[in-house]
């Protein structure tokens, strides 16, 4: 795997690059300021000596020509700035400091001066003081009203020196930070995934066959915690599903054996010697029932498969519970009259959005169980009834019931109690019943006590009229 296809990398990466940003921007910035605050204590003292150069050379400017200290020849801003640097000159040969002084056309300049300085602009009667950059040269300049100025200067080359030797500092501390936080960011991300490493493998052994395989979830507060136990209960609910299928696989077979076992036997049993034609035709008539009773149980096979894919399409429309159920009794009453059974309905107009075909199914088969599992001379009540939002079907019948150990276990597919083994089936209708229901959007329970008869209820979104 590319290290770009890692998660782990992708997301060190992704912190390395905004910590390098982050500690550029601070560093760019505690740069600026160190050498900021430098120039600033440096452009104190050349304030300083601006103004006392101000006071010496223009103060000594404006004597007069006359004056007892003039010399001959000199100018005033000659015999000023004499004076100045006479009295200076020592003190700024010492500090490298040195100084230019501008009156009209003429200039002085200190014979210390790195080359020559131009002359600042300034506007008539600006008397400010202002501070430039010139090459590693720092400069403060002031003038007069009369638009005489003087210009002091001094190197900032070691102020930039030890401004480069800041920066290096910040750069080694910013890439030893680099390093340290980026480590622990390795180790932080590899340990909020070592789950998903898990996962992975946990998921690879149940893709191998292992469906008990199970992930360990210590952290269930955390997102990937949740996420394990999301999986956990899909991978348990895949264990039960395929589970059910080799069930129902193995139970399938064996349904099928049977008739098959009769088919064979019937005939070799024909095969065996010459018979007569009523031989004949019985043995024909015992092998179509046992084929019909395999078409029956494949239909119902394949029925129940298109439900498990969701293939099979239901044709909703707005459907009388009632009427239904009444079209639903029409067809059991003869049943019912064999065995003296009484049929008691209470059916009130409940409307639902169903597959009226596939509905009526499932109270035939409601009803047809209610006769088959009945006792004689027993009573069957029907009703229908509105709770909640739901439209609610019962059937109740009053036979010996369902024993505990059976009940949970009457929806199964291929499930039958001893009770039902005698009476013949295939062990599917309930299970059908309980697919078709489920593909409306309902329920279906049962309740029974054994010797007090047993109540199937379905419940669908109740759709009014």
């Amino acid at each position: 795997m590319r290290f770009t296809k890692s998660i782990r990398w992708r997301m060190l990466l992704w912190i390395a690059l905004l910590l390098v940003l982050i500690l550029a921007a601070l560093d760019f910035a505690a740069f600026k300021i160190y050498f900021a605050n430098s120039v600033a204590k440096f452009d104190g003292t050349l304030r300083r000596r601006v103004a006392e150069m101000s006071v010496a050379v223009f103060a000594h400017g404006n004597r007069n020509n006359d004056s007892p200290d003039a010399e001959p020849g000199k100018s005033d801003l000659d015999k000023a700035f004499l004076i100045a640097t006479a009295q200076h000159l020592g003190q700024v040969g010492m500090e490298g400091f040195y100084f230019a002084a501008w009156s009209g056309p003429s200039v002085n300049e200190s014979a210390n001066r790195p080359d020559e300085i131009p002359r600042p602009q300034l506007k008539d009667r600006d008397t400010g003081t202002y501070a430039r950059m010139r090459g590693t040269f720092r400069e403060m300049y002031h003038a007069t009203e009369n638009g005489d100025l003087i210009l002091v200067g001094h190197t900032l080359a070691p102020e930039i020196s030890d401004a480069n030797r800041f920066a290096g500092w910040l750069v080694f501390g910013s890439i030893v930070f680099l390093g340290l936080a980026l480590s622990g960011s390795w180790l932080i991300i590899g340990q909020a995934l070592q789950p998903v490493e898990k996962i992975g493998l946990t998921a690879r052994r149940i893709a191998d066959g292992n469906l008990s395989e199970r992930i360990n979830t210590e952290e269930t507060e955390s997102e990937l915690g949740q996420l394990a136990g999301v999986l956990n209960s899909t991978f348990a609910r895949l264990e039960t599903a395929f589970a059910q299928q080799k069930q129902f696989t193995a139970d399938a077979a064996h349904e099928l054996r049977t008739p098959l076992a009769v088919l064979i036997t019937e005939a070799q049993t024909t095969l065996a010697r010459e018979r007569g034609m009523t031989d004949y035709k019985d043995s024909i008539s015992a092998s179509l029932e046992t084929v019909q009773q395999m078409r029956r149980l494949t239909d119902s096979l394949l029925e129940l498969a298109r439900f498990d894919a969701g293939q099979e399409s239901l044709r909703r429309e707005k459907v009388n519970l009632a009427t239904l159920a009444e079209d639903s009794l029409k067809l059991v009453r003869p049943l019912a009259a064999q065995r003296n059974l009484q049929i008691r309905s209470d059916l009130e107009p409940m409307y639902v959005f169903a597959d009226a075909g596939r509905l009526s199914q499932v109270v035939t088969n409601f009803l047809t169980n209610a006769v088959r599992y009945n006792r004689e001379n027993g009573e069957i009540r029907i009703a229908t009834r509105l709770q909640g939002d739901f439209a609610v079907l019962s059937v109740t019948d009053t036979g010996e019931g369902i024993s505990p150990a059976d009940l949970p276990r009457v929806f199964e597919r291929f499930y039958r109690g001893d009770k039902s083994r005698s009476t013949g089936g295939n062990g599917l209708g309930l299970s059908i019943s309980k697919a078709i229901v489920e593909a409306h959007g309902g329920t279906i329970e049962v309740a029974s006590e054994k010797g007090n008869g047993t109540t199937f209820t379905l419940r669908l979104p109740f759709r009014p009229d």
